[in-house]
């Protein structure tokens, strides 16, 4: 991600970084990684304090802390000066919005954010949580338009997120098995993300009983294989709304959602607003209504 040795020059081919913005103590950049299971893997280190969105692909990372699964809609995070190994062992490349902060920018969000006491990240991860979802939404949208007029608001509110987020939950042991296996379940998710699937095809697929999947991928994953694939068409359905000019309707079915008022019931749930008015605030001058 940044922070390299001179032996990782070998991986610069493999990774790409775009600056999209920056300002008084913070970065922010798109992360491009084409590594797979047949690449080394090499010790890197964050020159400041780090908060990445990925955005798409899987990928294991490694630190003093112990190792994680890291997923789209997850947040990465990562400690200054920490070293760390990043693996593409179930799949290959990954994209990620990566903020960088320097610790005193950290420590001034840190004064403002209600019980919260300190600025270390003893995990590395936040899963694809809901509440969530409106951020890596932004994020995904400065990656669309780099050196955007909110992108300073963005990364502060990166910084609240993760700082906010960190001593939530309890961290609960992963074995190499299980990562493996919900890697698998998460590559099948994202090539039939809008088809019509069940747990019984997931568990089946992987040989393993629902009810063991539904544990299992909650462990290791962070929540629910329903959630999971709830937000994903979510979020494909936010990008659709952004980027194309379909109708609301036409936008619902090609997520995977089979009725409409579903769709925008759980589009406003998830990101505040209706698909029509998000459209407008993405795109001004756009049609501002639900057409069917």
């Amino acid at each position: 991600m940044e922070g390299r040795t001179v032996a990782d020059l070998g991986k610069v081919d493999l990774t790409t970084a775009r600056r999209l913005a920056s300002g008084d103590g913070w970065r922010v950049s798109e992360i491009l990684c084409r590594s797979g299971p047949g690449d080394p893997i090499f010790e890197e280190q964050h020159t400041w304090v780090s908060v990445s969105a990925v955005l798409s692909g899987s990928f294991t990372y490694r630190s003093r802390n112990g190792r994680v699964l890291l997923t789209p809609g997850s947040l990465l995070l990562g400690e200054q000066h920490a070293s760390f190994c990043c693996g593409h062992e179930h799949g290959v490349g990954d994209r990620c919005i990566a903020f960088h902060f320097k610790p005193e920018l950290m420590d001034e969000v840190a004064r403002d954010l209600s019980g919260v006491t300190r600025t270390d990240f003893p995990k590395h991860r936040l899963p694809p949580l809901q509440r969530l979802a409106p951020l890596i939404a932004d994020v995904q949208a400065l990656a669309e338009q780099p050196g955007s007029r909110g992108a300073e608001e963005l990364a502060l509110r990166m910084a609240g997120a993760a700082l906010s987020g960190i001593h939530e939950g309890t961290a609960r042991p992963v074995t190499a098995t299980e990562e493996r296996r919900m890697a698998d379940a998460l590559r099948l998710m994202e090539a039939r993300l809008v088809e019509p699937l069940s747990l019984a095809v997931f568990a089946q697929e992987l040989g393993m009983g629902r009810h063991h999947f539904l544990r299992t991928f909650r462990k290791v994953v962070g929540e629910s294989p329903y959630s999971y694939i709830l937000g994903r068409r979510l979020t494909l359905a936010a990008e659709h709304l952004r980027t194309d000019r379909e109708r609301i309707a036409d936008v619902a079915f090609a997520c995977g959602f089979g009725d409409l008022s579903e769709f925008v019931r759980r589009f406003r749930n998830r990101f505040g607003v209706t698909p029509s008015a998000y459209r407008a605030r993405a795109r001004p001058g756009s049609v501002g209504t639900e057409r069917v």
